[in-house]
């Protein structure tokens, strides 16, 4: 088909959720891409964070077909093989006790949030089910994420929400102020995407930690966007010197195939029992499959290149022309421009290139396997129109 049937289709069947590009992409190898009309990109949003690896990724691939010659689903009823391994890879990689796989990186903070109010409860029985994020946070888009997320404008049109969710500014003296003796969790995002790819201050966070240590009170890192090797550790929390209770993933974890977890720690391992909670398709093997290839190959020379990769892109920005901060940790890159971010990156996506904008800012988060030549097409689309 091309573009304009696909469009036709579109936009005769699809709910009205997403503005789109006006481009159909089809195919690709690694960070460049191909679309309906045989047009080439330079790929800087690896499908929001999510194609770690590119696209057509050999190693990637032969796990997930294998894995398709054998079962493509099993449901939790049963065991399975894939869910097993991935699960004692990510508690090895982590310090995790134990994971709950889910299908989106919204499922895992729902799970992360539904076991904070269930370890109070257990704990400390009724009256102490408060859940406080951050604002300018963005948790996901449940009614329980969607509540959580800090951002006002996510808000509209849908309540009323959750109760007993409050949000804070990021730094201890409204933390202290917002988070009472009810509260049993406090949720954060060390490194904000959707609120303009904002790193927290890492003195905040250490005393967030605290604070959160002294009063039992559960500390969650959602590491949804800014995990898997994305801020040039395996999660961004270990550049802050905490210890999390909870942690959420998903994005990139299983390369482009649908799968959220839930890690739990040891003070929260205990916490679900049979019967509170499930998912029919989460931990489905195929996913899972993909996932042990992708955290295989995160080790600690793929964490250097990634970190020499931030290095690059982030010194060759800050001598751009109209750049007036670079944000962000690691290859998650926030960019204040001169130019309207909507309109840099319309710009940039006519002349071979994709970006991302969160809050006002041009976002880039290619992926991690990117190589110098497809860095430097794509920074020099971006410098030009800049420029």
């Amino acid at each position: 088909m091309n573009f304009e049937e696909i469009r036709r289709l579109d936009a005769a069947y699809g709910a009205e959720t997403f503005a789109r590009f006006p481009i159909a992409l089809a195919g690709g190898k690694g960070a460049t891409l191909t679309d309906s009309e045989g047009r080439t990109y330079i790929d800087f949003g690896a499908g929001i964070g999510v194609n770690i690896f590119g696209v057509n990724d050999e190693e990637w691939k032969q796990a997930v077909v294998e894995q398709l010659n054998c079962i493509q689903h099993t449901s939790n009823l049963y065991y399975s093989e894939p869910q097993a391994k991935l699960m004692q890879l990510l508690c090895e990689r982590t310090g995790a006790r134990r994971v709950f796989f889910g299908n989106s990186g919204a499922e895992a903070n729902e799970c992360a949030l539904k076991a904070a109010r269930k370890y109070s409860s257990d704990r400390y029985g009724a009256g102490r089910a408060k859940i406080v994020t951050l604002k300018g946070s963005f948790h996901g888009r449940t009614l329980f994420t969607l509540t959580a997320t800090g951002q006002e404008e996510f808000h509209r049109d849908f309540g009323p929400f959750v109760p007993e969710v409050d949000y804070a500014e990021a730094n201890m003296q409204d933390m202290r102020r917002v988070a009472d003796e009810s509260t049993c969790a406090i949720m954060i995002e060390c490194v904000q995407g959707e609120g303009g790819v904002r790193a927290l201050d890492k003195n905040f966070v250490a005393a967030l930690g605290d604070f959160c240590r002294a009063r039992d009170i559960l500390l969650i890192c959602d590491e949804v966007q800014c995990g898997m090797g994305r801020t040039g550790t395996f999660c961004a929390y270990e550049q802050y010197g905490i210890s999390p209770d909870i942690v959420t993933l998903s994005k990139g974890i299983a390369g482009g195939l649908p799968l959220g977890a839930c890690l739990f720690f040891e003070k929260t391992e205990h916490v679900y029992t049979p019967g509170t909670h499930g998912s029919t398709f989460g931990g489905n093997p195929v996913s899972c499959a993909g996932a042990y290839s992708v955290i295989s190959r995160l080790n600690g020379d793929m964490l250097l290149e990634v970190q020499a990769k931030s290095e690059y892109l982030r010194a060759k920005l800050r001598g751009f022309d109209g750049v007036q901060a670079v944000t962000g940790l690691g290859m998650m890159i926030g960019l204040r421009t001169d130019k309207d971010a909507s309109a840099v990156a319309g710009e940039c996506l006519r002349r071979g290139l994709l970006v991302l904008t969160a809050h006002g800012y041009v976002r880039l988060l290619p992926p991690l396997s990117i190589t110098k030549r497809e860095m430097d097409e794509g920074l020099t689309i971006l410098r030009e129109v800049l420029a």
